[in-house]
């Protein structure tokens, strides 16, 4: 886990200088492709994914050097070559989890939070899910396993393989003439993430388009037919949190209320969209059938409220930073303590993003809860080594976390929850 802290602390300030770069490229031309909210709900959902993974909260089914021990028929000499198969194996084997939660109930649950932003550009690319209780990846890599390479090579590759597809979520560069028959390229991936009918499920692979031409899910971006992004369920918040659970929760309702037991279990393993007979129009659920309908989420802030907005997001980098450059330090089980700290802080500002009361409950938890820590250690896990003031200037910070929210609440939410919307 260190290991990765350190990979982590250092592609946060790659994937912020590119999303710099395509902001300010798309101010240039006058083609902008990013919303305030919506990029800050994207950029904290990678933080919360980040925080998850380092934390090891997902039960691995079956490890993968469990397998390599078991069904390994070679050994690989060749370090080169080594590392170039274990490449393609992950991207296979990429492919087909893929697919999976494109077309499994449970599966997409782990994945909608990717596709829930109406927009597409990078900061899309960093949502990512913290909704994956059980690891299944590594049973997908059986022919890793069988071609006899190494657990530690795939810790090394896995993290690049998914380091290397964030450059293609992006609307400002074209279609690549010969590399679009070789590799998944921004026109491919905008495909992927539209929700026009002939759109829908196409484009799954990650690195290597082979794979979708393969197995018959390529799509072609087309001129007269341009990408609507989202997903057809709107999630209609700006939580990140929330939107990770919104679709299992809906599994769950519908479990609980078909009076058919057989639906009760197959609910969760059934293609995705599928609910029980008896409860689809007694309790109707609204889709985007016409991606031309589609109105974009958004809430009445004001301009105040999205500085703050931004604000908070610094602050919760730098609380980040934090953790990654003291995290064998902290240890466990203070690792969990600042987690939940971390998970609090973004479903705060998130909250207040939505224009909801509830801010003001969660930000004093966050808030108190940060001081009564200070006050119980005398430190802020470990800051006071690195920043003589730190400890103290973390205090002044959460009070004034606390009144800055309380006055948004008071002044601006003004009782209701009102939305602004607008068209796509």
């Amino acid at each position: 886990m260190e290991a990765y802290a350190k990979a982590v602390l250092y592609i946060i300030p790659v994937f912020l200088l590119l999303m710099a770069v395509e902001a300010i490229y798309g101010f240039v031309v006058k083609k902008n492709t990013f919303r305030s909210f919506d990029t800050i709900t994207g950029i904290s959902s990678g933080i919360t994914n980040s925080v998850k993974d380092l934390l090891g909260l997902t039960l691995v089914v079956i490890a993968y050097s469990w397998l390599y021990e078991k069904l390994a028929l070679i050994e690989i000499e060749s370090s080169v070559l080594v590392y170039v198969i274990c490449f393609i194996c992950i991207d296979f084997s990429s492919y087909w989890i893929h697919r999976l939660r494109h077309h499994v109930n449970y599966f997409w649950n782990e994945h909608v939070v990717h596709h829930s932003s109406e927009e597409f550009n990078m900061a899309c690319a960093l949502r990512q899910s913290i909704s994956s209780f059980f690891g299944i990846y590594s049973v997908l890599l059986i022919p890793a396993a069988l071609l006899g390479v190494p657990p530690k090579v795939i810790a090394i590759v896995s993290p690049i393989h998914l380091f290397l597809q964030f450059w293609y979520h992006t609307r400002h560069i074209p279609k690549l003439g010969i590399l679009e028959y070789i590799i998944v390229t921004p026109s491919q991936h905008r495909v992927h993430h539209a929700i026009n009918p002939i759109y829908l499920d196409k484009n799954l692979a990650a690195i290597f388009c082979i794979w979708d031409r393969a197995f018959g899910t390529f799509q072609e971006e087309l001129d007269e037919e341009p990408c609507v992004y989202g997903v057809k369920k709107a999630p209609q918040t700006w939580n990140p949190i929330l939107i990770n659970f919104q679709h299992l929760w809906l599994l769950i309702k519908d479990a609980w209320r078909t009076s058919n037991w057989l639906d009760k279990f197959r609910i969760w393993f059934m293609p995705l969209g599928w609910r029980p007979a008896d409860i689809k129009d007694k309790y109707p659920i609204d889709y985007i059938d016409d991606p031309k309908d589609q109105v974009k989420y958004d809430t009445q802030a004001s301009k105040a409220l999205h500085i703050w907005s931004w604000v908070q997001l610094i602050m919760t980098h730098l609380f980040l930073i934090l953790m990654l450059i003291n995290f064998a330090d902290i240890g466990f089980p203070n690792l969990f303590i600042y987690g939940a700290f971390l998970f609090i802080h973004i479903y705060a500002s998130s909250e207040l993003m939505d224009l909801k009361k509830s801010a003001i409950l969660f930000e004093a938890i966050k808030c108190f809860g940060g001081i009564y820590w200070i006050w119980q250690s005398g430190d802020w896990f470990g800051l006071n080594a690195i920043w003589a003031f730190g400890t103290e200037i973390t205090s002044a910070y959460l009070l004034a976390s606390f009144l800055i929210t309380l006055g948004f609440v008071v002044k601006e939410i003004k009782g209701s929850e009102t939305l602004i919307i607008s068209k796509a």
